[in-house]
This record gives structure tokens, sequence and C-alpha cells, in this order.
């Protein structure tokens, strides 16, 4: 299984939205709030290469992009290919 990194804030239908979609493929993912851990919001614009809203997600350490990057991968049958990849150390 991939590892499956999301930064979120509480206050974002997107967010939520991304989660409802990995937890209904019965994903584990890590949850970094931007609100409530210290440096999440500098690293996740570093890592997401300047976007600045959330969500954004990381499969296996590669950037994705948010929610409707998220929800295209999975019309296109592209997502869960990406969560069966295990992870590469």
């Amino acid at each position: 299984m991939a590892k499956v990194e999301i930064y979120t804030s509480p206050f974002c239908g997107y967010s939520t939205r991304a989660k409802q979609l990995l937890q209904s493929k019965n994903v584990v993912f890590e949850e970094i709030n931007i609100f409530t851990t210290s440096g999440a919001r500098d690293e996740m614009v570093d890592r997401a290469h300047g976007h600045h809203t959330v969500p954004q997600i990381f499969i296996n350490g590669v950037h994705i992009g948010g929610c409707d990057e998220l929800f295209t991968l999975d019309h296109h049958g592209e997502l869960d290919p990406k969560l069966a990849e295990e992870v590469v150390a």
C-alpha cells in the first residue's frame, strides 16, 4: 500500500471531500493539519512547489495536487494503481 499524506484545514470542504474519497477506498493516510501542526503550512508550500491551498496530497512522496486532481485521477482509473504501489524506501 502506498504512503499517502494530505495537508488539510478543518475549515475546508475540499479537504473533507478528498479525505472521504480516500476513506471510501480504505486508504490509510497521514493527515497534516496546517493550523495545528507547527511549520506545516511552510512545509506544504515547499513540497507542493508553491501551491498554498488545501488540501495538498502526496502519494509515495509525489505531489499529485489537490482535491480536484485526486478526483480526476480516480475518474480516469489512475488513482487505484497509484494507491496500490508499494512505498519505495
